[in-house]
């Protein structure tokens, strides 16, 4: 994780053909050096015509909306690096109400380091759908799983309707399945507790970022697991910053650990199909993954962050494998030919102009990555071109994620920071252990401005930042935000955003057995403007987003046409929807139903 420095060397060769050879050709004027090199100035945001509210703000009601929670990571002075990972959070819709549920994963202590009292454990929070949240983590079954957990990824893999709920672990992980609103572990008889294909898989495997799929279009819904590091308390590293004391170590001399694909067999079992499917990997340190179409072939594609290691983009074949292709897109490594330290990841279409941008978190003295799409299969990293380099480039970034934040049609970016080492500041003057999360809204001109000082006092608070997820928790179109930290209480976010802007929310469902539709294509024309967005779980890190697409329309006052490309390859299309609703759209039978969104005040 520590930082690597470097500089690409750039080489121009210009040629002259001149035309009748025997005529000598003066040479051109010196071109002045102010036409190359502009001043750094920090780019502006104008809000769209007719708006005359350029930022957004938030307010803390995670203590009024009912969450009580403190993640605890079990420190107790031996500095093993698991404590420093955890803890994750989002959101699903766990009792099919249509409205979104928050779901906080905890960790614990060491056997033998046991604090008097209750243990901890994962709790689960009910929307009440008016602004506040019911602790049912009993009432749910949720509190029978235990261990050291991470994160969860959340879909309806069995086809019933409601959604199940998987959790990562450093040991054995978890399968939830969802049965009316109870949760029933079906980890063993599913087969997806640990990985069949790792040779060193052992009580202590670590896996951390997970997300649903259809990975070979057969209509059930496939998992694939990251697994990080070869850990155990007997291969404990001891590591230190000062030459004295020890430090939390850093993944780099630690063996990598494969991450894992299982296949749904649709009987409810699942076989681990990591070695089949071309992605098994022991050179992978792997903290995120998010699945997307990156070719634009109707086939989940995966990219997935590794930590001091080449980060993965394992593009889908159409027959049930995947072939690495991260090193020819340029998604491998840094603009130096360095691996970075990868944790969080995201996906979106910054431009409307259908190209894809994967942003990564990583360690402090790395920016963030912004990888763009320049062609199929080819990226370029534009953090620095679009601002983004020096302002995250001091923060250690776990999760972030695009989204809309200020419904202006386009998906603007939230850091989660934070670093491992809690003494680290005695050690680098510039870095900190607690971070204040960042703010950035998307220009519309291929920039980020960040407004994390004008985002309101959650954004002011320093907290060591882990997952990054987003919901319309109350109902009124707009993005509310929920921030987890290691060690520490979450927040979760009202977004005021109160004036002007127009929205549209869909919710899809899908045919057969994957009813939540991940792999779905949402294209909305607006004006000249298309916005693309994509159904899927995971992204950020050990977190998920709720699976209801948002598209912010500015001024606008409709979607003029939805295309919806199903999982299976057919398309749909809705003329008109007006803006100030939420749409529930079913595959083969239409709009079904459609709610007004609550008036923002």
């Amino acid at each position: 994780m520590k930082r690597r420095s470097g500089f690409l060397a750039a080489c121009l060769v210009i040629a002259f053909f001149g035309i009748g050879g025997c005529k000598k050709e003066s040479p051109p004027p010196p071109i002045a050096v102010s036409e190359y090199i502009q001043p750094d100035a920090p780019p502006t945001y104008t809000a769209p015509r007719g708006s005359n509210e350029p930022d957004v703000t938030f307010t803390d009601i995670t203590a009024s909306a009912g969450i009580r929670f403190t993640h605890v990571n079990g420190a107790f002075g031996e500095k093993w690096m698991l404590e420093t990972m955890g803890g994750g959070g989002g959101f699903f819709d766990y009792d099919g109400d249509g409205w979104a549920d928050i779901l906080l994963v905890n960790s614990g202590y060491w056997p033998g380091h046991e604090q008097p009292g209750q243990a901890p454990t994962s709790k689960l929070y009910r929307n009440r759908r008016n602004g506040t949240f019911e602790d049912v983590t009993g009432a749910s079954n949720l509190s029978i799983v235990s261990g050291y957990a991470m994160g969860f990824s959340a879909a309806d893999y069995d086809g019933d309707g409601d959604s199940d709920v998987y959790i990562t672990a450093v040991g054995k992980n978890h399968l939830l399945r969802n049965d009316g609103g109870k949760f029933v572990d079906v980890t063993d008889e599913a087969g997806v507790g640990f990985s069949a294909c790792n040779d060193s898989a052992s009580p202590w495997e670590w896996s951390t970022g997970a997300t649903w799929l259809d990975h070979d279009r057969d209509g059930d819904l496939d998992l694939f697991v990251c697994n990080y590091v070869a850990w155990t308390p007997q291969t404990d590293i001891w590591a230190t910053l000062d030459g004295k004391t020890k430090s939390y170590a850093t993944p780099q001399p630690y063996d990598g650990s494969t991450s894992v694909l299982f296949r749904n067999e649709g009987d409810g079992k699942f076989t681990d199909a990591t070695k089949q499917a071309g992605v098994f990997n022991r050179d992978g340190k792997s903290l995120g993954v998010v699945a997307d179409d990156f070719n634009n072939d109707g086939w989940p594609d995966l990219v997935i962050t590794n930590d001091t290691q080449p980060n993965f983009l394992y593009i889908n074949n159409q027959d049930g494998t995947f072939t690495d292709r991260a090193l020819s897109a340029g998604v491998a490594y840094d603009e130096n030919g360095l691996a970075r330290a990868g944790m969080g990841v995201s996906v979106a279409d910054l431009d409307n102009r259908g190209s894809k941008s994967i942003a990564i978190g990583n360690f402090s003295g790395e920016p963030v990555s912004l990888y763009t799409q320049m062609g199929m299969e080819t990226f370029l990293d534009r953090a620095g071109a679009s601002r983004l380099s020096k302002p995250t480039e001091a923060a250690l970034t776990f999760g972030l994620l695009f989204a809309d934040i200020n419904l202006d049609g386009f998906e603007d970016l939230i850091l989660a920071n934070g670093h491992i080492e809690p003494e680290i500041e005695h050690i680098r003057k510039t870095w900190e252990f607690a971070q204040r999360p960042q703010l950035f809204l998307n220009n519309r001109s291929g920039q980020f401005v960040e407004v994390t000082d004008r985002a309101g006092a959650p954004f002011e608070s320093k907290i060591v930042g882990r997952s990054v997820a987003t919901a319309d928790i109350d109902g009124d179109g707009d993005l509310d935000v929920l921030l987890t930290a290691n060690g520490g209480p979450p927040k979760l976010l009202r977004n005021e955003r109160s004036k002007d802007a127009n929205v549209v929310r869909v919710r899809l469902i899908g045919s057969g057995k994957n009813t939540n539709a991940l792999g779905a294509v949402l294209r909305a024309e607006i004006g000249s403007v298309t916005q693309t967005r994509y159904v899927t779980t995971g992204g950020s890190y050990l977190s998920q987003s709720e699976l209801t697409p948002t598209f912010g329309l500015g001024q606008a006052t409709s979607i003029t046409r939805l295309t919806i490309r199903w999982p299976d390859g057919s398309q749909a299309e809705f003329p008109n929807l007006a803006a100030g609703s939420l749409y529930v759209i079913q595959q083969g039978k239409g709009v079904i139903r459609s709610d007004a969104l609550k008036p923002r005040p």
